[in-house]
Order: structure tokens, then sequence, then C-alpha cells
């Protein structure tokens, strides 16, 4: 009679089993690129006005302390809320170095609950069901995984929960997806620090200015695409 480890290894790895976390997986991945849309173009994304989310944060961080912000900021990056943003709220609300620091820990903090979303949801699924070309795919990402991360981080391609969640169900360790989001968010968090005062106005005040940023991220987006298509060609 077989104990009652394998047997409940065994009844884990049933089809019905994986069928269920495959349905609980499109159900997140769903709910998260709905979230997404719905920061950019819903009436939701009347929520995300900087003065209002800094006032925020800034009173989470005066009433509970400065783990309470990391906290919210995590919340907040794991529910799809765009990191940029958020990063750039927490450089006006605590300053530029204390900023820095809580946006990279509570970027951090969100990245591991996503990719544990993953991980739980989709890691077995992807790999009994996904086939050998995906999981090919998938291991040979993992082998570049830090500069893997490192690129998407610094080209922003996908909502960040989103390709936390997809590093999960891959692969890719967390300790590579860690540090390559601490890598690749520096360089962007930094340049924020240097100009905060001319991105809060252009946003406050959209001009000119405003659209030449945008097109800037567009071309860097587009470029950032191509360069990993021809990365994993």
């Amino acid at each position: 009679m077989p104990d009652e480890p394998s047997l409940h290894r065994d009844q884990s790895h049933r089809p019905g089993s994986l069928h269920h976390k495959l349905a609980l997986l499109a159900i997140v991945f769903g709910a998260l690129v709905a979230l997404a849309v719905a920061w950019s173009w819903s009436p939701m994304k009347s929520w995300l006005d900087v003065a209002h989310v800094v006032g925020n944060l800034q009173e989470l961080g005066h009433s509970f302390g400065p783990a309470a912000a990391i906290g919210g900021f995590a919340l907040a990056v794991a529910l799809t809320v765009p990191l940029i943003f958020l990063t750039l709220v927490a450089i006006v609300a605590f300053g530029p170095w204390m900023g820095f620091t809580y946006s990279l820990a509570g970027a951090l903090i969100g990245a591991t609950i996503s990719f544990g979303v993953g991980r739980h949801l989709g890691h077995e699924v992807l790999q009994r069901l996904g086939g050998k070309r995906i999981n090919r795919v998938s291991q040979r990402l993992a082998k570049q995984g830090v500069l893997a991360i490192i690129a998407v981080r610094m080209v922003p391609i996908a909502p960040f929960a989103i390709v936390n969640m997809i590093a999960g169900a891959s692969h890719l360790r967390l300790r590579d997806l860690l540090i390559g989001t601490a890598v690749g968010m520096t360089p962007g968090t930094l340049g924020m620090m240097i100009f905060v005062d001319q991105i809060v106005e252009a946003l406050q005040r959209p001009n000119q200015l405003t659209a030449w940023l945008g097109l800037m991220v567009l071309a860097l987006i587009c470029l950032g695409i191509w360069g990993l298509r021809k990365w994993l060609s």
C-alpha cells in the first residue's frame, strides 16, 4: 500500500489537477491583463493622480512606518499598477534616495508575490502540458535568466506583474528574477531621480515635452522587442 506522500504526489499530477491549475492560471492572468488595461484606458486611470497617490503613500509611511509604505508599493505593483508610475510617486513622496530604496524594496517584494503565483499555478502546467518546444525555450531563457530579466526591466515591454508571473511559470529561478530586477530597474530609477521635477511638471501640465517623452518610450519599447526577438532567435 503506497504511503501518503506518494499518494498525494500522484494525485497532484493527475490531468484533472493540471487542468484545474491551468483554468485558475488563465483566470488570474486574464484578471491581471484586465487590470493593466484598466489602469491605462478606463476611468480607473483617474485614481493614478500623482498628488493623490503621493499623499496616500506618505500617510502610510508616517502612520505605520516604512514597512507599510513598502508593503503598499508591493501590493500595488502586484496588481499591475505601472511600476514606472509607482517609482516616480515614491521618489516624490520620500525624496530621491529613500524613494529609490522604497521603490526597489517594494518592487522586489511585489515581484516575489507574482512569481510565487506563477510558480504555484503554472510551472507544473508548463512542464507537463507545454510540449518540448516551449519547455526548451523556457530552459534556454533560464540559462540567461539574469540577462533576460535585465533586458525586460530596462525596456518594459509588458506589465511588471505579468512578466513576473510568466517567469514563475517558466524554469527561471527566483534569485535570477530578483537580481535582474534590481539591476534593470536602477538606470531608469536614477534617471527619474535626476529629472523628477521635469517629469512631474510634464504629467501635471501636458505639453510638447510630454508628446516627445511618449514617442521616446514607444521607440524604446519597439527597439526592446526587436532586440529580444533577435537574441531569442
